[in-house]
């Protein structure tokens, strides 16, 4: 891989903080541990892996990177029949274990929805929300969930809809696929869904924090992929009429994970959202504009 020759991050470990439940909450942390955290929500499947792009982008902004392994992925403890709602008390619970109080947060793609229950949920402490690439609910009217998506996925939400018996075996299989090792692995495993830009970003930095990320949630099961299928195609437990924080919508043209028809739909049902459609990126390629959508964040929040 080659040398980034901008000043390295410390690569962070992994920490672990004890919820009101009794469960176990998996993070990283890096950045300025005295900036203003950001809290970020992984795709779908995922887990907490170090992202370097991230933490640069965090540390010259003095944010305070904290990457979180929802419920069930990762060191994650499993929360069975969790709705997307839930991932805001998990928030702040760490934010209360860290001794912070307000916030901005963004979610990628099926962490999209989680960043809005953010928003919507913990209104006194977050300032500002993102999503990147994020997925819109299943079923609401004016969006066809699976148009334009790649048939990995057609096969998928058709097997989540039909409950966790006939989802788990698709997604072990497909998570053995995926835990691999090789980028050519990765590639051939979401063949379907990478569209050109983004089978070219699929190298380097971004390559190797997806397989990070796949190898991490392989190593522990899909218990947390399983809850997140299970949750999209369910109410998310909170409405976006009643989004007062600051929304930002940032959604690639060439996305066939999460077509661009999710953003769109987002941006006009989140009140007041701030919409970036990039027609020339995909859902891939879009986390190159990483330092961009913290500016944007940012600056929704007023901390710019």
């Amino acid at each position: 891989m080659p040398t980034d020759e901008r000043a390295p991050v410390t690569t962070p470990d992994h920490r672990e903080v004890t919820l009101a439940d009794g469960r176990t909450l998996e993070y990283l942390a890096s950045g300025d541990e005295d900036g203003l955290p950001l809290v970020f929500h992984h795709g779908t499947p995922g887990a907490a892996v170090p992202f370097p792009s991230a933490a640069r982008a965090a540390q010259e902004r003095g944010l305070h990177l904290l990457l979180v392994s929802r419920a069930g992925y990762g060191g994650s403890s499993r929360a069975p029949g969790r709705s997307v709602a839930d991932v805001a008390a998990d928030t702040a619970g760490l934010l209360d274990h860290l001794g912070r109080d307000e916030f901005v947060t963004l979610g990628w793609s099926g962490g999209g929805p989680h960043s809005l229950a953010c928003a919507a949920l913990l209104p006194g402490r977050c300032l500002a929300a993102s999503t990147g690439a994020g997925v819109g609910p299943y079923g609401a009217d004016g969006l066809d969930f699976l148009a334009g998506m790649g048939p990995e996925n057609h096969e998928e939400f058709g097997l989540a809809l039909e409950g966790e018996g006939a989802l788990r075996p698709f997604l072990d299989r497909t998570a053995a696929t995926m835990g691999q090792g090789t980028v050519e692995g990765l590639v051939q495993a979401l063949s379907g869904l990478l569209s050109d830009v983004d089978r070219a970003a699929l190298t380097d930095e971004l390559a190797e924090r997806m397989l990070a990320s796949s190898r991490r949630m392989a190593e522990h099961g899909v218990d947390g992929w399983v809850d997140d299928d299970l949750a999209f195609t369910r109410a998310w437990g909170f409405d976006l009429a009643d989004v007062t924080v600051p929304v930002a919508v940032w959604q690639g043209g060439q996305d066939r994970f999460v077509p661009p028809s999710h953003g769109q739909w987002l941006a006009e049902h989140v009140p007041g959202a701030r919409s970036h459609v990039l027609p020339g990126e995909g859902h891939v390629s879009l986390l190159a504009r990483i330092g961009d959508v913290f500016d944007d964040l940012l600056d929704l929040a007023g901390r710019r």
